[in-house]
């Protein structure tokens, strides 16, 4: 079994979570402003990548851009990792490949704790993606406090590219924030990730 076996239902059934699921969970989350360069490049890129309409071409033309620039903006305090195999528990099914995974360590080489936030790429179906992206997120939990770098809470993002809807862990609880981000509101998803990464 691997991460892109678990649906929401078999996700909250093999780790007891419980889902609080709610519009604007994310809503009083501070923008932060996109860079010039950001901005040009997903006005170049955008086209091409829906036009295309792949999963591979959402995730490398829109997704990266968007991701790096968070790290540019908040002074190199993450790494990214993107493609990686993040196999944490052959036993749970916590095993596979992540989409991309943002750490708080300066370690540029390899997955080192805490894996901060976790973003799964889907071509269309947000709702899809969520018992992955939730799987992963219940992996990183593990991974970081098999490293003894836990964190309280850990964010979550399924995302075509041009829609985003997060999530967060916390203990056993999983909140989904029913509204949905759009790259127009491409500060907003910064804004989000940001708080994330600056969580105490």
């Amino acid at each position: 079994m691997s991460y892109s076996e678990f649906n929401l239902e078999r996700v909250k059934k093999d780790f007891n979570l419980i889902t609080f699921e709610k519009p604007d969970i994310f809503a009083d989350i501070p923008e932060l402003a996109s860079s010039e360069l950001l901005v040009d490049i997903l006005q170049y890129n955008l086209p091409i990548a829906v036009g295309s309409n792949s999963e591979k071409a959402r995730s490398e033309l829109i997704i990266s851009p968007i991701l790096v620039d968070l790290r540019r903006q908040l002074n190199e305090q993450v790494n990214l990792f993107s493609g990686v195999d993040f196999t944490v528990d052959y036993s749970q099914g916590l095993t596979g490949i992540c989409d991309f995974l943002i750490t708080k360590s300066p370690e540029l080489l390899i997955v080192t704790a805490p894996v901060i936030t976790i973003v799964e790429a889907k071509k269309e179906n947000l709702n899809a993606g969520l018992g992955q992206c939730i799987a992963e997120m219940v992996a990183a939990r593990i991974f970081n406090e098999r490293s003894g770098n836990e964190l309280k809470i850990i964010y979550g993002a399924v995302t075509t590219g041009t829609n985003w809807r997060f999530l967060k862990l916390e203990e056993q609880i999983i909140k989904i924030d029913l509204s949905e981000y759009y790259l127009r509101d491409v500060n907003k998803i910064l804004g989000i990730l940001a708080s994330g990464i600056n969580q105490n």
